[in-house]
């Protein structure tokens, strides 16, 4: 069947009446006025004029996009936490109209300062009005430690025809790496020296300072620098303290102090104090410790002979080789062999015994011979023993009992390995007799004989099963993220989420989004389409740009022709292409004139149409008189035959002259009988002729016919609407 469409023109160019036509064109004609009063009593509408928020990460899709138009924006790749950035967007290139837009999102820090044609709400700005084509605001960035800042920018630029066509637009996404913030070095105050000026020189010496960082950060690595009689002492650096030991009389003891965060040296600080270390009477006897041989000793002062010892307490005080003489035998105790014993006074031998009470006074090597076998106490191992007297290796066990005679370290083998129970760590084992590590085995059986923390090895990998994370596989020793695969086998071995990376990608498998595809690792927009392969990566209806006009192919209308995304008629031809993209009935517009093609086409073939049925009404009032004429003529002729002549008719008369075509016919009536003559009349009325042949643009054929009927073909016959 025909649309609804072709019908109506079919009906349109049915109605040829003149009348019915002149009616229909002042109907027309009151309508458009009414349509032009109508246009011009509302308002002008931009869409978005007056801009549009959170509208820049998926573009001015209400727009076409005629492209030619990128994005101008001087945001900086990277923040200072807290910093105030003045920020220009800018619509460069596109039409030469003066028309544009924008809109800004952002996902962190705030937006302030916007200009006139500027505004903001929350993480969101657009423009208040389509005048502009560039805007500024301010952007301060967030506080520190907040991560990097993702930014969606969106412009337009309008050709001033207040549709949504011919336009153009883009967008464009920006990170913004933070900058960490800058380290400020410490400073040092209030610098002190306590005690200060005249120090005795039993006092401690402590440098004291306020230490301030503007971070916060604690002290650490701050160098403290002592000086004595303004020479660097290197021996002191870094301490607040000196002992009073360490000082000398008449030494000017100074300080400088050079505070750090342990990132950071501040600068350098003097102590404007200054210890001066001087003398003083320790012991209280009247004697300056310089002056006194016994600075601590209220007791003595002097030391005549210097042999250490106060000539007080000196029995020989001018004999430097003697100061006691213990057992008052009038023989100093260093020349006293026995100064404690007054019977004794010498020992010829040296042997410590007094040669009174000596029996070898001469051997200096015995004394006594307690068992009385011929051999002294000192001779004899076992001065008490007479079976024995040797101990040739000195461990108090007789030659004959003592299993290693020459060993004063061992006298028992308790396991008969040869090695002696003292160097044998496991006296009762013969198979061992070492432990290097002490950890109670021995080296025989231990694998790591020197290591105290280890003594197995389960699987032979040369790490000990206590520092194996996996003793019984050769192939690990170590998990340092803990996650329970060995860092040989694990593809990220510090961090404990990850274990594998199946394509290689750098992105481990739980966190790759396409853990087998080397080229993507996630889907931001969670439409089954990795980000890299997805021209539309936030958009989970979109996936493709077959033509790259920036409108998805599920969206785009004609996803393979870059100069049409849309078709608001859905008649077949893109609104770009359209010169009446909301009117399914008309696509061209040839001569201009505002009127569609198929329109103008159907007014003309009525029009046409009138004028040829006002020919045939013409041509049928002729034809029509010529047969009245011509029976007039033939009525006459036959009657002129009849023997009784009628009346004269004066009209018949009139008629047959005003038909010159007629008078010529023969005069004699059976050759112009009148069934020749009007019976070729009526078959015109049964067989219509063909006025007119088109078709229409849904390809059905179509024919005026002169009965005033349009007919319409089927395929198997014609049919009349």
């Amino acid at each position: 069947m025909p649309s609804l469409i072709s019908c109506a023109k079919a009906n349109l160019l049915n109605k040829k009446h003149p009348i019915a036509h002149a009616m229909n064109s002042a109907l027309r004609v009151v309508s458009i006025a009414l349509l032009m009063i109508m246009i011009a009593t509302v308002p002008a509408i931009e869409g978005n004029s007056g801009g549009k928020h959170n509208q820049a990460s998926s573009g001015c899709t209400c727009h076409s996009n005629a492209g030619g138009v990128t994005v101008g924006e001087n945001f900086p790749s990277s923040y200072n936490a807290g910093q105030s950035y003045p920020i220009t967007i800018d619509v460069n290139g596109g039409t030469q109209a003066f028309i544009g837009g924008f809109s800004l999102q952002i996902d962190k820090g705030t937006l302030a300062n916007p200009s006139p044609d500027v505004q903001i709400a929350g993480m969101s700005a657009t423009h208040t009005n389509s005048n502009q084509r560039s805007f500024t605001l301010d952007w301060i960035a967030p506080a520190a430690n907040s991560g990097a800042v993702s930014v969606d920018i969106a412009v337009l630029n309008g050709n001033g025809n207040f549709q949504n066509t011919g336009d153009g637009w883009a967008k464009t996404s920006l990170t913004i790496t933070e900058i960490p913030p800058m380290n400020t070095p410490p400073t040092a105050s209030n610098l002190a020296l306590s005690p200060r000026g005249a120090v005795a020189v039993d006092q401690d010496l402590t440098v004291s300072y306020a230490f301030t960082d503007a971070d916060g950060d604690a002290e650490s690595n701050t160098m403290v620098r002592w000086f004595v009689n303004g020479t660097l002492a290197p021996a002191y650096n870094d301490m607040t303290t000196i002992a009073a030991a360490e000082t000398s009389i008449d030494e000017t003891w100074t300080v400088k102090v050079t505070p750090s965060d342990g990132m950071d040296f501040g600068p350098e600080e003097t102590c404007q104090d200054q210890a001066m270390i001087v003398d003083i009477d320790t012991d209280g006897d009247g004697v300056f410790d310089g002056d006194d041989a016994f600075p601590n000793d209220a007791s003595e002062t002097s030391d005549s002979d210097g042999d250490g010892v106060g000539d007080n307490a000196d029995a020989f005080p001018n004999d430097a080789t003697e100061t006691m003489d213990s057992d008052s035998d009038g023989v100093g105790n260093n020349a006293d062999a026995f100064p404690n014993d007054a019977t004794e006074t010498t020992d010829s031998d040296s042997d410590g015994v007094g040669d009174n009470g000596d029996a070898f006074p001469n051997d200096a090597n015995e004394t006594m011979d307690s068992d009385s076998d011929g051999v002294g106490n000192n001779a004899d191992a076992f001065p008490n023993d007479a079976s024995e007297t040797m101990d040739s290796d000195g461990d108090t066990v007789g030659d004959n009992a003592d299993a290693f005679p020459n060993d004063a370290s061992e006298t028992m083998d308790t396991d008969g390995d040869l090695v002696g129970d003292n160097a044998d760590a496991f006296p009762n084992d013969a198979n061992e007799t070492m432990d290097s590590d002490n950890d109670g085995v021995g080296d025989n059986a231990d694998v790591f004989p020197n290591d105290a923390t280890e003594t197995i090895d389960s699987d032979s990998d040369g790490v000990g099963d206590n520092a194996d994370a996996f003793p019984n596989d050769a192939n690990e020793t170590m998990d340092s993220d803990s996650d329970g695969v060995g860092n040989n086998a694990d593809a990220f071995p510090e961090d404990a989420n990850e274990t594998m990376d199946s394509d290689m990608d750098g992105v481990g498998d739980n966190a790759d989004w396409a853990p087998n595809d080397a080229s993507e690792t996630m889907d931001s927009d969670g439409d089954s389409v990795g980000d890299n392969a997805d021209a539309f990566p936030n958009d989970a209806t979109e996936t493709v740009d077959s033509d790259n006009d920036g409108v998805g192919d599920n969206a785009d209308w004609a996803p393979n022709d870059a100069a049409e995304t849309l078709d608001s008629d859905s008649d077949g031809v893109g609104d770009n292409a359209d010169a009446f993209p909301n009117d399914a009935s008309e696509t061209l517009d040839s001569d201009g004139n505002g009127v569609g093609d198929n329109a103008q086409a159907a007014q003309e073939a009525a029009d046409a149409e009138a004028a040829e049925a006002r020919r045939n009404m013409i041509i049928i009032a002729l034809v029509v008189l010529a047969l009245i004429g011509g029976g007039g003529v033939i009525f006459f002729l036959r009657r002129g035959g009849d023997e009784d002549e009628p009346e004269k008719s004066f009209e018949q008369q009139s008629i047959v002259a005003a038909q010159p075509v007629l008078a010529s016919q023969p005069t004699q009536a059976a050759p112009v009988a009148a069934t020749p003559v009007v019976a070729p009349v009526q078959p015109a009325a049964e067989e219509p002729t063909i006025l007119r042949q088109w078709t229409d643009e849904a390809g059905y054929t179509w024919r005026a016919m002169s009965d005033g009927g349009n007919y319409w073909w089927t395929g198997t016959e014609w049919k009349r609407v």
